[in-house]
């Protein structure tokens, strides 16, 4: 399945899946933000890695701006200091996890139970994974990395697949 508008795809690069593997060899998957262009870097590649860099540090210092407004609330509301406490830690706590789980979905595929798991934990520290998504492209595309290695390995597998034999097995030559 395919989703034109994020450039997403729930199958994995190179995989038999609909539309994935063409008389030319495997296609790569494309990436939210970024569709295909990863691939070469073109047709705006280096634009869309900045204004995703923005948008995302953007997005964090806006949300940065809205748990202000909260804390402030909490101020008002005269609920106490260690309920205060208990509020500032749990954001710096979900927010450091959800950037560690963040990052290393950049490098490896996450487990969709364990992803499943965690969303309440990403839905509270998503101050951390917009920061991870910020850093990450300012490197490279989110994920381009993990999605090039197993590019280059369909494609691997692809021409180890379709490679033409030179001679006949069946007059191969026994101890020589």
């Amino acid at each position: 399945m395919n989703d034109e508008t994020t450039g997403t795809q729930d199958t994995p690069a190179g995989s038999p899946g609909e539309g994935t593997a063409t008389a030319t060899g495997p296609r790569p998957e494309p990436l939210r933000f970024f569709g295909n262009t990863w691939v070469n870097h073109d047709d705006g590649y280096t634009a869309r890695r900045v204004s995703t860099a923005a948008g995302s540090l953007a997005a964090a210092v806006a949300a940065c701006l809205v748990l202000r407004f909260a804390y402030q609330g909490i101020q008002i509301a005269n609920v106490g200091s260690f309920v205060t406490l208990l509020v500032i830690v749990m954001f710096a706590i979900c927010s450091a996890l959800a950037f560690g789980h963040t990052w290393e979905t950049f490098k490896k595929r996450p487990d969709p139970d364990r992803q499943a798991s965690l969303r309440g934990l990403l839905a509270i520290g998503f101050v951390g994974s917009l920061l991870a998504y910020f850093f990450r492209s300012l490197v490279e595309a989110p994920g381009e990395k993990l999605h090039r290695q197993e590019y280059e390995t369909a494609l691997t597998q692809y021409e180890k697949r379709t490679s033409r034999r030179t001679r006949n097995p069946s007059k191969k030559r026994r101890g020589a």
